[in-house]
């Protein structure tokens, strides 16, 4: 699945935008005017949803693997003068970002992609201060269809709620937030499917 392919036009599609902001939306109404001095998006793309909170938060780091999308991601922070978003081509699975002590975390529509999730919580748990926030939005469990366009995908087929919340739980979070908060629809063979999407927001213990 090539991300780089696909980053110049992927602020193009109006529904990747609208749930962004949705998701966006669901962390600034959970902080309740908590003040965030470093955040990261992890998996970030072109920045939709930092773009929603860039002027909440005092800095955002931007990771990402996909050179495409974070290229795309730094023109779009030159065009807008977003100095306190800082962009980062790494895989935080593999190496070490350059700062740690980040107030909140937040991911939307990744780790699906990623094979080991369990470790990828464990390195958010590392990254966080002591009583900040894991910020999750991805899919629940669905029949593999979703990425029917993309024969090589080789993620997770969405995500058992209850057994991913153990997983946050044996990773050191204590789990605040567990709803859908979005229902994703695509068109397949001309039929709509319907995909819901779970918001989980964990606590580091």
């Amino acid at each position: 699945m090539s991300f780089d392919k696909k980053a110049k036009d992927w602020d193009k599609d109006p529904k990747k935008v609208s749930r962004a902001k949705l998701f966006a939306d669901e962390i600034v109404g959970f902080l309740n005017g908590h003040k965030v001095e470093n955040a990261l998006e992890f998996g970030s793309g072109t920045g939709l949803v930092s773009f929603n909170l860039f002027k909440r938060f005092a800095n955002i780091t931007l990771a990402d693997t996909s050179r495409g999308m974070i290229e795309v991601l730094k023109e779009k922070i030159e065009i807008t003068g977003a100095e306190n978003m800082v962009p980062l081509l790494i895989d935080i699975l593999e190496d070490a970002l350059p700062q740690e002590g980040f107030e909140i975390i937040y991911t939307l529509l990744t780790l699906h992609h990623i094979h080991d999730v369990k470790k990828t919580l464990g390195i958010f748990n590392n990254l966080l201060n002591k009583g900040g926030y894991l910020c999750i939005g991805d899919l629940v469990t669905e029949d593999g269809s979703f990425h029917y366009k993309d024969p090589d995908f080789d993620g997770h087929k969405g995500f058992d709620t209850e057994e991913f919340k153990t997983w946050m739980t044996d990773s050191g979070f204590t789990v605040e937030v567990d709803k859908i908060f979005f229902e994703l629809e695509r068109e397949q063979n001309s039929v709509i499917k319907k995909y819901p999407m779970f918001l989980l927001i964990g606590k580091k213990n």
